[in-house]
């Protein structure tokens, strides 16, 4: 489960060969004790909770960064070595 980014106490990871579950490209995303499933496509909460200031810092990233996460996507369909994504500052 390689982490892709972490910002503001938030962990993001992309699992290789992942798309069984839910289909679409997603990340997964732990804040303390809460964990939740984002789409990459449009940041839609697909499982899990996290608080709902931290939902919508996660759905800001997924939209400035969705080239970068398509890209992970493709490669961890393949599972090939993700690369880091820049966090929010």
């Amino acid at each position: 489960m390689p982490t892709i980014s972490m910002f503001y106490g938030l962990i993001v990871y992309m699992y290789a060969k992942d798309n069984k579950k839910h289909h679409l490209p997603h990340i997964h995303v732990e804040y303390q004790d809460d964990e939740a499933v984002f789409s990459i496509p449009d940041g839609e909460l697909l499982e899990g909770n996290l608080p709902d200031k931290k939902i919508q810092l996660v759905k800001a990233w997924i939209i400035i960064n969705q080239e970068d996460l398509m890209a992970n996507w493709y490669l961890a369909v393949k599972g090939e070595v993700l690369f880091k994504i820049k966090p929010l500052s």
